[in-house]
């Protein structure tokens, strides 16, 4: 037997804890002297603590931590309701810190207002360029619904060229539309060789995107999520010299490493003169 004190040593928890435990009946000790109220374990009932104690910092409730225990569940339904908690947690927190990423991009933008622009804008003419395509559709135009839809867009594509046999000419391309209803049409787009054939037997959408006469664009290094500021300096730059956007900006992917820290993107945003 152990006394409570070696008890909550050997389990890493407070005596106090302990004490809790017990008054709600999650974790009853093996004996109580009946004469000094001391309370004993046994070491065996370490695996119910470490059970308990898995569970709580998984975020069941102490309720719903004695159900399962009450319920005998075994290990290996055990490590499975485990494992599914473990995953939603590691989604959760993916998603905080993909929010946070937003945070901090808003933020240095809100602090780089009214100081020099670090970004370098050319109007120019983009060419026209035939492209194999996929279209998605996300909730808004905010980075949390972007994401997940034009990821998979883009392998899912890469994955029907490789099929089709046909080679990628250039660097891939991204554009959106408003839909009307406050959703924006993906359209991920990779270059394909002229000699393609848009009426072909190859499973693939095919076009050929027309030239842009004029488009503000400029060059973004680092992920997309945190475009902001080069998507604002775009719209500065087309205010401040006499121009009026006509639709998104297009994404032109130059460089992509694996490293998203890396990528080197050209934003191209339609203008005409005001």
């Amino acid at each position: 037997m152990l006394n409570i004190g070696d008890f909550a040593k050997h389990g890493r928890v407070s005596v106090r804890m302990l004490r809790h435990y017990d008054a709600i009946g999650l974790l009853r000790p093996a004996r109580v002297d009946p004469g000094s109220g001391y309370r004993c374990y046994e070491a065996a009932q370490l695996a119910r603590l470490n059970r308990v104690i898995a569970l709580k910092e998984l975020g069941f409730t102490l309720h719903q931590v004695r159900t399962v225990l009450d319920e005998e569940v075994d290990t290996a339904e055990l490590r499975g309701m485990l494992r599914l908690r473990r995953a939603e947690l590691a989604a959760a927190m993916a998603a905080d810190a993909e929010r946070l990423a937003r945070v901090e991009a808003r933020l240095r933008t809100i602090e780089s207002e009214g100081t020099m622009s670090t970004h370098d804008v050319v109007v120019k003419r983009v060419p026209a360029v035939r492209v194999a395509e996929l279209t998605g559709v996300a909730a808004s135009y905010e980075p949390q619904d972007i994401g997940p839809v034009i990821g998979p867009l883009f392998d899912e594509l890469c994955g029907r060229l490789a099929t089709a046999g046909i080679a990628h000419a250039g660097p891939s391309v991204a554009r959106y539309e408003d839909t009307g209803d406050g959703s924006v049409l993906i359209r991920v787009a990779v270059p394909v060789p002229a000699s393609v054939d848009p009426a072909g037997e190859h499973g693939l959408a095919v076009v050929d995107l027309p030239a842009v006469e004029e488009a503000a664009t400029l060059v973004h290094r680092g992920s997309m999520d945190g475009s902001l500021g080069a998507v604002q300096a775009l719209a500065r730059f087309i205010e401040e010299n006499g121009y009026r956007s006509t639709g998104y900006a297009r994404e032109l992917y130059l460089e992509c490493p694996e490293e998203v820290a890396h990528w080197v993107t050209e934003l191209q945003e339609p203008v005409v003169r005001v």
